[in-house]
């Protein structure tokens, strides 16, 4: 094996700070650690959920001489469908979804709503017969050579 000389080694050593520079870019970013952030709390509030449901919800639930978390429908070659725990997992995605969309989906969007721009309304207009410059359908008489025109209305009840 050959030695590497001062030149590769210098090369070699400026593309790795250059990789591990671009990459601390990329997970300092602010959207990467605010993404982060939200799914360690998304796991944990779900944790805190399916407790909740497995542990005080379902128990209240009775079916039989059991609770239904621990309903499970028996198979004719000796298993079972463990359906208490799948009606566990089913309740607590509904608590998660609704409370998603209570406090953070409804929220953003009014929020959004108030400071997105309003669309303003579209005023139509028509040539003024005089000097041929747009003037509202409802004028009655053209802003601009200050000519007394018809309304649309009584254009159309003259063609007739």
């Amino acid at each position: 094996m050959s030695a590497l000389n001062r030149s590769e080694i210098s090369r070699v050593s400026q593309y790795a700070k250059d990789t591990l520079s671009g990459f601390k870019t990329f997970i300092l970013r602010g959207n990467v650690v605010d993404l982060a952030i939200g799914i360690v709390i998304g796991a944990a509030f779900s944790a805190m959920v399916n407790a909740f449901v497995g542990d005080i919800i379902t128990p209240l639930i009775p079916v039989g001489k059991a609770n239904l978390s621990g309903l499970i429908l028996p198979l004719p070659y000796g298993a079972g469908l463990k359906v208490g725990e799948f009606l566990n997992a089913l309740i607590s995605f509904l608590i998660v979804a609704a409370v998603l969309y209570f406090f953070i989906v409804r929220p953003v969007g009014v929020f959004m709503d108030h400071y997105k721009p309003h669309k303003v309304a579209v005023v139509e207009k028509h040539d003024c017969p005089y000097c041929l410059q747009a003037v509202p359908v409802a004028a009655t008489r053209c802003a601009y050579c200050t000519s007394q025109i018809s309304s649309v209305e009584q254009r159309e009840t003259v063609n007739i």
